[in-house]
């Protein structure tokens, strides 16, 4: 499942050198990679990067690194080219795309915040956090996190899986959606189900989270019990909902970068055996 590292630890100022540098450089949401073996320049690669633009992110594997951003997609060196993070998820390794993950969050928190929204004045990086103060007003910035549900509605034996009107991937997956001011995870989880699909839900128990860069959601998992209610969907969210038991033929494992998520592991800790 996508996720960091556990050997990673987090760098906001320069570490102690313990061993190369190597850096994520994102444009328009893609990743500069050397296109043979699609791995990251180094210092050493000739590439010009803005040290305005420039963040550490943190060391791993006795390798410190940093994330920045620009504004032009001319590849400065032949042998390096382009690529989205979503094509690369189920190619690379799950641990290093995690890592990628978070160095393109806390790149697009720096090319977005590098005025003050208050004021204007151009913002300073904090020397105490991960943060940008703006020097006129003191309004303070931290990299955008967006929490959202996510829930597998049981109902006995079946479970309840959707096809979201509006996800990137056509699939049956569990309901998820985005936590609004002042809720609680549970508050969303309540609404979000009665909205989506007309239903009402008890028992709720959490599953896990992941931090999903798309751009910079925190996927909170639960599972809950069907308490009420038949299902009506809300077609501006979901296209399609239904019941799935051991009978039923269930939606195919997928067999591309989705099964990184903490959608499929919710959902196959659920299908029973042999589907």
């Amino acid at each position: 499942m996508l996720k960091t590292p556990q050997s990673f630890y987090p760098a906001i100022n320069q570490p102690p050198h313990i061993g190369e540098t190597r850096i994520f450089l994102f444009h328009a949401g893609r990743v500069l990679l050397r296109t043979a073996d699609l791995s990251l320049p180094g210092l050493d690669d000739g590439l010009s990067i803005d040290p305005s633009a420039t963040h550490h992110v943190g060391v791993w594997q006795q390798t410190l690194y940093q994330t920045s951003w620009t504004n032009s997609d001319a590849v400065q060196q032949p042998d390096f080219s382009w690529h989205s993070l979503r094509s690369l998820l189920g190619v690379l390794d799950g641990e290093f795309l995690g890592l990628a993950g978070r160095a393109y969050q806390l790149a697009e928190w720096a090319r977005t915040h590098r005025y003050c929204g208050a004021c204007a004045t151009p913002m300073q990086p904090s020397a105490s956090d991960r943060s940008y103060v703006c020097p006129a007003c003191g309004m303070t910035a931290y990299p955008r996190i967006s929490p959202a549900m996510m829930v597998l509605i049981r109902k006995g034996a079946q479970c309840l899986l959707a096809l979201h009107a509006n996800a990137p991937y056509k699939r049956f997956t569990a309901l998820a959606g985005f936590l609004e001011a002042g809720e609680s995870v549970e508050e969303a989880i309540h609404r979000e189900v009665f909205e989506e699909v007309g239903l009402k839900v008890h028992n709720l128990q959490y599953f896990g989270s992941q931090s999903w860069p798309f751009p910079h959601s925190l996927m909170l998992a639960f599972t809950a019990d069907y308490l009420e209610g038949e299902i009506r969907v809300d077609p501006t969210e979901i296209a399609e909902a239904r019941w799935f038991g051991p009978d039923d033929e269930w939606p195919e494992r997928p067999a591309d970068g989705a099964m990184v998520s903490i959608a499929s592991a919710l959902i196959n800790a659920h299908r029973p055996p042999g589907k």
